[in-house]
């Protein structure tokens, strides 16, 4: 359960009524995600989610993303909007953890999408980033190649047996940068399936921009296209890779230099969600409340990756 920090209503309701929700009604734990606390917000105006965000989390970036999502959200996309207390402000601070209240956004996410959920996601990622050209605030990504290095190390002090089979399939890509010369604006940079809320057969929200940053789109693109085009165990569905690429090129077609760089941008995002997954792994805390994901599935991910030929 993803409760880090618990909250009672006694705690919320000061800093509910200071972003101006209403009344306090009912707080319930929101047992998905990793990282960030969570909690729905009943309210006599409505639902919102109650966010307190956690160590890992760079204070320092939030009003990027925090804004990001409130700019997606004017522009039509279906992104949740920020509540702002009396000053204009969308953070704040509750139990010692900043905090934010947002809009919260109806549906659920497709634990096993179909080809045409896989086109409109596609569709709606390139939407992401034809919208987001308009956003001046930059962020560095916060898993770049220098913060890779970092992981990569940390991991190698701790690895053995087939952890350092795993490093060793890394180390090529672990400071590659193959989007430097791409067109670059604000991407999500986590664009999973769970973090895309459907309601039938339209998309009806896009949530949890806290890796957002200023990248590359084609490597947005990578990152989706392994989150969306495996299997549970990494092994790669041609249909579903080709169905949301098809939907993210009807509304924006990759250049040239986009498409001949996605083998190699793939390769980075799978690395990049390897070591990730074989930190936490490694330095997993048995007393924890999420338990660490296992990081093959995304070195097999790499592997198909570093298979693929570049386009012409």
């Amino acid at each position: 359960m993803a409760v880090f920090t618990p909250v009672e209503p006694a705690d919320a309701e000061p800093f509910i009524r200071r972003f101006g929700a209403g009344r306090l009604r009912e707080l319930t734990p929101i047992a998905e995600g990793i990282q960030n606390t969570n909690y729905r917000v009943e309210t006599d105006e409505g639902r919102f989610v109650l966010t307190l965000f956690e160590a890992r989390t760079q204070v320092a970036t939030l009003p990027f993303c925090l804004d990001l999502t409130d700019h997606l959200a004017t522009r039509g996309l279906p992104t949740a909007r920020t509540l702002r207390d009396a000053d204009g402000r969308n953070l704040g601070e509750l139990n010692d953890r900043p905090a934010a209240l947002l809009q919260w956004l109806e549906g659920g996410w497709q634990r096993d999408p179909s080809l045409a959920d896989h086109t409109c996601a596609g569709a709606m990622l390139a939407r992401l980033h034809l919208a987001t050209n308009a956003f001046n605030a930059e962020r560095p990504n916060p898993v770049g190649p220098a913060a890779r290095r970092t992981l990569f190390d940390a991991c190698a002090l701790r690895a053995t047996g087939a952890d350092r089979a795993i490093l060793d399939r890394c180390a090529p890509w672990v400071e590659a940068d193959p989007g430097r010369d791409l067109p670059r604006r604000p991407i999500h940079a986590d664009y999973f399936p769970d973090n895309v809320l459907f309601k039938g057969d339209a998309i009806s929200g896009v949530i949890d921009f806290y890796y957002a940053c200023t990248d590359a789109p084609a490597y947005d693109l990578a990152i989706a296209l392994s989150a969306w085009g495996f299997d549970a165990e990494g092994a790669a569905l041609p249909a579903a890779l080709e169905a949301f690429q098809a939907g993210y090129e009807s509304l924006r077609p990759l250049d040239a230099a986009e498409r001949a760089a996605l083998p190699a941008l793939g390769a980075v995002a799978a690395t990049r969600f390897t070591l990730t997954r074989l930190y936490d792994q490694v330095y997993h805390d048995p007393s924890a409340l999420v338990a660490p994901k296992d990081p093959a599935p995304f070195v097999r991910r790499l592997d198909w990756w570093t298979r693929m030929p570049a386009a012409a």
